[in-house]
């Protein structure tokens, strides 16, 4: 596996599930805006998978299997846990670079600090397109952007 995209729960009252799934506008345009970019990774020899956590423990627990199965760089919305020490330690842990995202409209989520681990950017507020954004970010980091797709998010 080459990139992983780790959600977070949303809500610290709610850290026993899952967030939800992304509403199907939200998701569709995501595919949409992604699918270049996701051909460009299939075609640059990457794999994506998604992991969506209900609780702390999850999202620790996806952290830690990144860095045993080979991951190459990570998508992270930390949800409602920017602000645990838990996870900053291990986002710090990473033996590979992350790009976190907020993928809230219109709302300011908070932030990791900006010295937790090697991220590479914050994508906030841009709904869908926050994921094509960071999952563009990771592609260059990987060298994977001079593939025959030519994508430009957010035009």
């Amino acid at each position: 596996m080459s990139i992983l995209v780790i959600r977070g729960p949303e809500h610290h009252d709610r850290l026993t599930s899952p967030p939800p799934p992304l509403p199907p506008s939200v998701l569709g345009a995501l595919v949409q805006r992604a699918a270049c970019s996701v051909q460009r990774a299939g075609c640059a020899g990457q794999t994506l998978a998604v992991r969506s956590c209900g609780s702390t423990t999850e999202v620790l627990t996806a952290l830690r299997l990144a860095n045993e199965w080979g991951v190459r760089a990570t998508l992270l919305d930390p949800g409602a846990l920017s602000d645990h020490p838990l996870l900053q330690r291990a986002v710090q842990g990473l033996t590979h670079p992350y790009v976190e995202v907020h993928d809230g409209l219109g709302e300011q989520e908070p932030s990791l600090p900006a010295s937790t681990g090697r991220r590479l950017a914050v994508v906030d507020g841009y709904g869908a397109r926050s994921y094509a954004l960071a999952l563009e970010i990771a592609l260059e980091q990987l060298g994977c952007a001079e593939c025959e797709c030519d994508v430009h998010v957010g035009t």
